[in-house]
């Protein structure tokens, strides 16, 4: 089966190196997993991010694919990392946006038609975001924008300055993804357990937050054509989603927030089949694509949870590929030049 994986990471390994370099944080440095330790902030051991090496290799990450059986294409997102350009300051961000979106825009020349890659933005300045999404979309041939669960140390995603840079994303028609960024929550569900209090549910909560401020705020009634893709079979909405229509009364939207969920889409990011089930069942197929968040999760386990449920041969081949073709405009490789033919030289 030829598959599109819409949930992948892989990072650059150029970017922490560089990253490592750096005095103040955020900051850097090589672990003994064959990646590296990440340090947004010296507060707590809670800001720290470890990564390892299945991350920074794209060739292996494919070897791996393809031991699947099946022709896999990836579409590359930051995941947490994605906050870090906005954690810095405004000169930094937009350099080290920049570097990130160079590699992409690489991965995509070296693997035309298996790799697509979105970019990553500095969010503390509107017009700044604005123009590394230019760059981004129209010198990289990049196809979407990285958004973080939160910005920097201002933690609304939906801060009213920002308007300008989501109406600039709908106008270019880019999907927008939407992932947890370990920051909000961390240092309040990371004390004890070795972390799993916050894997388990902080992450869940905080891109949940994310979503809801972006309806809440009227976002998605003023930008229709606004595109979310929310990660991890919509976090916690869907299945609080009579909870959302029933309390949000405050927030005066002209619709039931249910309205604007449903134009979300997601992905197949859980392990638990009754969960993709679900994502399928209430967003909709049209709206749900097939994920794995590898190299955080593997694809065998996602791959062996999707056929316990009932799909028909149309649906699979629309969570599979076709949903990611056509929600995220996935473009095929321009053709390779062919030289011009010529006529051999009188004599």
């Amino acid at each position: 089966m030829h598959i599109i994986d819409s949930h992948f990471h892989w990072w650059p390994r150029s970017v922490f190196d560089k990253l490592c370099e750096r005095k103040d944080f955020p900051k850097a440095k090589v672990n003994d997993k064959g990646g590296y330790r990440y340090m947004r902030r010296s507060a707590s051991a809670s800001s720290h991010l470890n990564s390892w090496k299945e991350w920074f290799d794209l060739d292996k990450q494919f070897e791996y694919m393809d031991s699947t059986g099946h022709q896999v294409d990836v579409v590359c997102s930051i995941g947490p990392f994605s906050v870090s350009f906005s954690d810095m300051p405004l000169s930094e961000g937009r350099d080290y946006a920049l570097m990130w979106n160079e590699e992409m825009a690489g991965a995509q020349k070296k693997y035309p038609g298996r790799v697509w890659a979105s970019a990553a933005v500095p969010l503390q300045d509107t017009r700044t975001a604005i123009e590394v999404v230019d760059d981004a979309v129209n010198r990289l041939g990049l196809m979407g924008v990285n958004l973080p669960g939160s910005v920097g140390e201002d933690a609304r995603i939906d801060a009213e300055r920002l308007e300008p840079f989501y109406a600039h994303c709908e106008k270019l028609g880019l999907p927008l993804f939407l992932h947890p960024t370990d920051v909000v929550f961390q240092d309040m569900l990371s004390d004890g357990y070795d972390g799993a209090l916050h894997l388990t549910l902080g992450r869940v909560i905080e891109v949940s937050v994310a979503a809801i401020r972006i309806i809440f705020s009227g976002l998605m009634e003023r930008h229709p054509d606004l595109k979310i893709v929310m990660s991890h079979t919509g976090g916690a909405l869907p299945y609080q989603a009579g909870r959302m229509d029933k309390n949000s009364k405050a927030a005066k939207l002209p619709r039931p927030v249910q309205d604007y969920m449903k134009r979300m889409y997601t992905d197949t990011v859980s392990p638990h089949a009754a969960g993709i089930k679900f994502a399928i069942d209430y967003y909709g197929i049209d709206h749900v694509m097939y994920g794995t968040d590898y190299p955080c999760w593997d694809p065998f386990p996602c791959l062996k949870l999707i056929d316990e449920i009932p799909l028909s041969a149309a649906d699979k081949q629309k969570l599979f590929y076709d949903n990611a073709r056509r929600i995220l405009n996935l473009k095929d490789p321009a053709p390779a030049a062919q030289p011009t033919k010529r006529e051999p030289a009188l004599v």
